[in-house]
């Protein structure tokens, strides 16, 4: 098959959970045999035309410019651009900005889109752009022709919005069992004497309220916070916990090796995320045997289950600090990691995706005929 991957900046991963997501996929599906190609920004730091065996395709991307409605030009872009290519699939990651030009898509291919979280719930957004995205997620779920669902509440949201049917689809994390103490030295931290979080700048990820309970603590030890700070929210996070000296902003880090080890040597492990499907970054955090300290919410309740420590208020943070131990909790990560390995590792989620590639074409090709 001759399928493409649009709606996210590109591959290898630099930016988020769709981009780590198409990175894997796209190389799973080149090994076997299929013809992938990925949309890239022309401004990714890969300028090569492959990568391992993946088609790259960059297309002019703006929002450095114009912010969020570059989005849409580049979006747009990448569209045009597959009119002229003869796909079988495109595999749609999001809709947030895509969505609005579903009449440009080309109409042999089909069309598989993976709806991502509730995007319109996030409180960065204002109230005319909730109500945007809420008509893009219409759009997006009435204009494809099969839907993914990466957790059960998106999946029973749809059915229930929309009428629609969705496979569930999971993300994946590779198990971690190989750790290294060295690479500890390059953040300056010890082994089991350090936290950490990791997340986009954004309000729904709950970086305040998890530096708020730091803050409030007697235990100063420090905690390490993962992710591209240079925002208008990130640096009111960075203003309001100067005085903090065991606070440390990191920035992004995208190598999976240096995060796995900072996952596994933590002592406690803050996931934040409130909204959205099945998150990445805490099923990666799974597989790297870290204790996770999840915001209370149904999504991260749905992944974890009685595996995870809850946490909703600073309070409740600063108390979590004060008592947990990796060490009275090593059942909750083995059966975290176990989860990994049985339900979540990636060989099962990219066979999962190209099972129903295999069923959506043969569907496809039947009713030509």
């Amino acid at each position: 098959m001759k399928i493409a991957i649009l709606g996210t900046r590109g591959i290898p991963n630099h930016y988020g959970g769709f981009e780590q997501f198409a990175e894997f996929f796209s190389v799973y599906l080149v090994e076997k045999g299929h013809e992938i190609y990925c949309y890239n920004s022309h401004n990714h730091k890969f300028q090569e035309k492959t990568f391992h065996g993946v088609n790259i395709i960059h297309q002019n991307d703006p929002e450095h410019k114009f912010g969020t409605f570059g989005q849409f030009i580049y979006d747009y872009n990448c569209i045009m651009d597959s009119r002229k290519r003869d796909f079988d699939i495109i595999l749609q990651l999001g809709y947030t900005s895509n969505s609005i030009w579903f009449f440009l898509l080309p109409k042999k291919p089909i069309i598989i889109t993976n709806m991502d979280g509730l995007e319109w719930k996030r409180t960065k957004y204002s109230k005319p752009v909730q109500q945007f995205l809420k008509f893009a997620e219409r759009l997006a779920a009435n204009s494809s022709d099969y839907l993914v669902s990466d957790s059960i509440g998106i999946e029973k949201f749809l059915k229930e919005k929309y009428k629609k049917e969705s496979t569930y689809i999971a993300y994946g994390a590779y198990p971690f069992d190989s750790p290294n103490e060295d690479f500890l030295k390059e953040y300056n931290v010890e082994k089991e004497n350090f936290n950490m979080i990791m997340a986009r700048f954004e309000p729904e990820n709950n970086l305040d309220m998890v530096l708020e309970g730091v803050a409030q603590c007697n235990d100063k030890t420090p905690i390490l916070v993962i992710g591209k700070h240079e925002t208008k929210y990130g640096e009111y996070l960075k203003n309001k916990f100067k005085s903090h000296e065991n606070i440390r902003f990191l920035g992004g880090i995208y190598n999976l090796e240096h995060l796995n080890n900072l996952r596994y040597f933590s002592k406690l492990y803050f996931h934040g995320h409130s909204v959205g499907g099945t998150n990445p970054s805490l099923l990666e955090a799974m597989a790297s045997q870290a204790l996770v300290i999840a915001h209370n919410n149904d999504f991260n309740k749905g992944i974890l289950k009685e595996n995870g420590i809850y946490f909703s208020n600073p309070s409740e943070v600063k108390n979590i600090l004060e008592s947990v131990k990796k060490i009275d909790n090593l059942q909750k990560v083995q059966n975290n990691y176990q989860a990994i390995i049985k339900d979540f590792n990636w060989e099962k989620i990219n066979g999962q995706y190209l099972q129903l590639f295999e069923e959506c074409y043969s569907r496809h090709k039947t009713r030509k005929q």
